[in-house]
């Protein structure tokens, strides 16, 4: 009699379930949380909280540039803060706003909107 051992396939091939369910769960989640920034976005901006207490209006400074954002406290403030946010998309500085309470400051980032350059053509 020969002995012939069974491997299933499924042992050593990941299962592409698994896959799904990381990238379903990285989707629905938050873009990043870290210690002191929580970014969260919808279809028309970005929202990061940073927690920045002790310094005031006054005392921050807030630079967009493309889908860049700095943040830095002025060197007379209490506590200096320096940090730099690549975003995915464009932001459109006009339409964000800026919010400082309780030490926590809320920047809510409007998406630049792609204009579609859509061509209508008459049927002849």
């Amino acid at each position: 009699m020969l002995f012939a051992p069974v491997i299933r396939r499924s042992a050593f091939a990941p299962s592409m379930r698994s896959l799904d369910r990381f990238f379903d769960a990285a989707l629905q989640a938050p873009i990043a949380q870290t210690n002191s920034c929580r970014i969260e976005q919808d279809d028309k901006a970005y929202t990061l909280s940073f927690d920045v207490p002790g310094v005031t209006r006054e005392q921050l400074s807030i630079g967009i540039e493309g889908n860049v954002v700095r943040l830095e406290s002025l060197p007379e403030a209490a506590r200096q803060y320096k940090a730099a946010y690549e975003l995915p998309q464009d932001i459109d500085a006009a339409s964000s706003v800026a919010k400082l309470e309780n030490g926590v400051l809320t920047l809510k980032l409007a998406k630049v909107q792609p204009e579609s350059k859509v061509t209508k053509l008459t049927i002849n």
